[in-house]
């Protein structure tokens, strides 16, 4: 299954009124995260859905599925970790030396 290429110009866009010291306690927790404020609160929106079975868990796939390895799991809580300029970074570094090796063939 071909998954939709995300992009900021193109992607759902909503206002949401935080409480008071709530935008602040975010941008410290994705600080720590080491991810932007969007990408902490999809993680966490997503993370919830997924537990309330409100989304399919093939469409966003979890940290404790079964058929992940305990290493792909590690790589993933560390991928997900990431901000989203670096995920993209690891991708294309990632797709660059796959195509490197491709070629050595």
């Amino acid at each position: 299954m071909k998954q939709a290429s995300y992009s900021s110009r193109t992607a759902d866009k909503f206002v949401v009124r935080l409480p008071e010291g709530m935008r602040e306690r975010i941008s410290e927790v994705a600080r720590d995260h080491h991810r932007s404020m969007n990408s902490e609160i999809i993680a966490r929106l997503e993370q919830s859905l997924v537990q309330e079975g409100a989304l399919d868990a093939d469409s966003a796939r979890t940290l404790d599925s079964s058929d992940l390895s305990l290493a792909e799991r590690e790589l993933l809580q560390r991928f997900r970790q990431l901000s989203r300029r670096q995920q993209n970074a690891l991708v294309a570094l990632i797709a660059h030396d796959a195509e490197m090796s491709a070629t050595d063939d």
